[in-house]
């Protein structure tokens, strides 16, 4: 399990294009109508950029400053360029994320690494079922009735309320 994670961490696996951020997106507001203080962290596959060409931040870093943090009354952001590019650690992450007030962290992505996970599937997009391969998915959701050979919960993928009240029992176990 994750040695950085002092807090319940539950992921969301599935191949791209499934409907993780939208249903996060869905979920988040019921659990913080629960009064659960959520943090995120999301794997993305890409060269992302958080600032632009032409700002202080962006001249700053391009200059040879890492890490730099923005710093508003509003939010904080910290950019870190890596020396060597490779595929990011999430326990290693966890480290550099502030877990002092919060009560959960959501996980999107990450599908590879051994932590608990709720599996996303939608069989008309005809990927293969992740649970076969992962003994740390918890449950899986799917917008259709699955027979599945493993022994796991089943969500419908659009009973978001269900979802929630999954994930609370999940933090109440944790």
């Amino acid at each position: 399990m994750m040695k950085n994670a002092h807090i319940p961490i539950l992921g969301f696996a599935a191949p791209s294009g499934t409907g993780k951020t939208t249903l996060l997106t869905q979920l988040i507001p019921l659990l913080k109508q629960q009064s659960i203080r959520v943090g995120l962290i999301k794997h993305s596959h890409h060269n992302f950029q958080i600032d632009k060409p032409g700002k202080d931040s962006f001249r700053l870093r391009e200059a040879g400053a890492t890490p730099v943090m923005l710093v508003s009354s509003h939010r904080r952001a910290m950019i870190t360029e890596f020396a060597t590019p490779k595929e990011p650690d999430l326990d290693e992450q966890l480290h550099y994320f502030d877990q002092s007030e919060l009560d959960l962290i959501l996980v999107e992505g990450f599908k590879k690494e051994d932590f608990p996970k709720i599996e996303l599937h939608r069989p008309s997009l005809g990927h293969e079922l992740l649970h076969q391969q992962d003994n740390s998915i918890i449950a899986l959701a799917s917008d259709q009735s699955l027979s599945l050979e493993k022994e796991l919960p089943c969500l419908d993928l659009n009973d978001i309320p269900s979802i929630a009240q999954f994930v609370s029992q999940f933090m109440k176990n944790a």
